[in-house]
């Protein structure tokens, strides 16, 4: 191990301009345009893998932008890992706002400045080079490994799910390790044992068939704003609860004992980040309580009527709202949306009609024993790099292939990211800290030891 970590800090430089390399090619995987850039991702994806050591490295076609597979075989028995990540990133735009041209990696206060820097390049390469530096000094990889690098994350990973599912002896292995996540705060190590589900739908309400005179029809006329603020207002009471009949049915208790450590985790001081002037939780349940481990439903986007500046006396002909739900263990998201929809009919207000449009993306929630084996291993890995006790949390976005691993192959999912709440994700000037590359490197390293 020691012979590893020296490996790492020896090359350090070397291995950032690199990953530099690869944070300049522009693999925005919604911009056709930019194909050729995702093609010379794929290169370098693979020309590095072949010059690591791994027996087998394959580019998968897909119908969209191709997928990365690679594995190596242990020569004595072991545990298999499949690592999962991706080499797409999200546009750069608008690209005035950024300090640096983001595809022009830069280090600066500490941290590497460029798109893909967080999520999800850096992290990906961090596992290579963890790799280069195993088989340059022992000769070996202490575990099989498979490696899944796939395109289309950041567009939804369309291509991705049937190939999962018509290749479930390929990618078959022990456990599946993702580094596309971060940590609480910049050097606490932090284990996300849990993901939530989502599902949504849009709501468009009906009303005239044209805008028509507020004054002349005022009183006569249903206006679907108004109607869809009752509407939305009723799915919810004064205490945060979702009035949606059958809601949490199906919620999975929250025991006393993940209570504790999810608040025992740095919490974010909401009113300082966000400019709210307070929280404002399922009653019963703290703020961080409520994000990690219980279910939501918020109100997305509302859009009707006139928009401009000044007055227009109207009586819009419709109103049109986007919901999404969190969902958390326990809950179906298909269930989810026809108790939605069975509301929204049973709710809508005299004088409209509404019209339902089911969001196509839904994904269960994720949850591993925060006692498992695996999840232990990871921990210690963590402490043991970053010289601070790990946290656990539940996290409230959702990474839907989590899900749809665990549901395909049944084995559990490891979360170790290294990004920290600073990294500005899909936004201007991403970043990521030197020290997470440096450390981060060293707990991966340490965990796929003790493999």
């Amino acid at each position: 191990m020691k012979a590893v970590q020296q490996y790492l800090a020896d090359h350090e430089e070397r291995l950032l301009k690199k990953l530099e390399t690869f944070l300049s090619l522009e693999s925005i995987s919604t911009d056709p345009e930019k194909t050729p850039e995702m093609e010379k991702a794929v290169r370098f994806l693979t020309d590095y893998l072949e010059e690591i050591g791994f027996t087998t490295v394959e580019r998968r076609e897909t119908g969209g932008h191709p997928l990365v597979y690679a594995e190596y075989k242990a020569p004595e028995p072991a545990q298999t890992a499949l690592f999962y990540g991706h080499y797409d990133v999200q546009p750069a735009d608008p690209y005035e706002l950024w300090d640096s041209a983001p595809f022009d990696p830069e280090v600066r206060g500490g941290r590497l400045y460029a798109r893909g820097a967080s999520d999800d390049k850096g992290q990906v390469f961090m596992h290579l080079a963890v790799f280069e530096a195993m088989m340059q000094t022992e000769g070996r990889l202490p575990c099989s490994v498979k490696l899944l690098i796939e395109g289309e994350e950041e567009i939804g990973s369309k291509h991705l799910y049937p190939f999962l599912e018509n290749n479930k002896e390929l990618l078959e292995a022990d456990f599946c390790l993702i580094s596309d996540s971060g940590m609480v705060e910049t050097g606490t190590p932090t284990i996300m044992y849990g993901l939530k589900g989502f599902t949504g739908l849009e709501v468009t309400l009906h009303g005239p068939d044209r805008d028509l005179h507020s004054g002349l029809y005022g009183g006569a006329v249903k206006n679907p704003a108004m109607a869809m603020a009752q509407l939305l207002a009723g799915m919810k009471n004064e205490d945060e609860v979702v009035t949606v009949e059958g809601f949490y049915e199906d919620v999975e208790a929250l025991e006393d004992d993940e209570r504790r450590l999810m608040n025992e985790a740095p919490g974010e001081d909401y009113p300082v980040s966000t400019g709210i002037p307070e929280t404002a939780p399922e009653k019963g349940y703290t703020a961080q309580e409520h994000t990690m481990a219980r279910p939501t439903l918020e109100v997305n986007g509302l859009f009707s009527g006139y928009q401009g500046e000044g007055t227009k006396t109207i009586i819009p002909s419709k109103a049109t709202a986007k919901l999404t739900c969190r969902l958390v263990p326990g809950q179906d998201p298909a269930v989810i949306q026809d108790l939605l929809v069975s509301h929204i009919e049973q709710h809508t207000p005299a004088g409209v009609r509404a019209d339902v449009r089911r969001e196509a993306l839904s994904a269960k929630a994720y949850k591993v024993n925060p006692d498992h084996p695996l999840i232990k291993k990871a921990a210690a890995s963590y402490t043991e790099a970053f010289e601070k006790e790990t946290v656990f949390v539940r996290l409230g976005g959702s990474i839907p292939v989590v899900e749809t691993i665990d549901r395909l192959f049944g084995m559990p999912v490891v979360l170790m990211g290294f990004g920290t709440p600073e990294d500005n994700l899909h936004s201007p000037n991403e970043s990521f800290p030197v020290s997470h590359f440096t450390k981060g490197m060293h707990a991966l390293a340490h965990f796929y030891k003790q493999m």
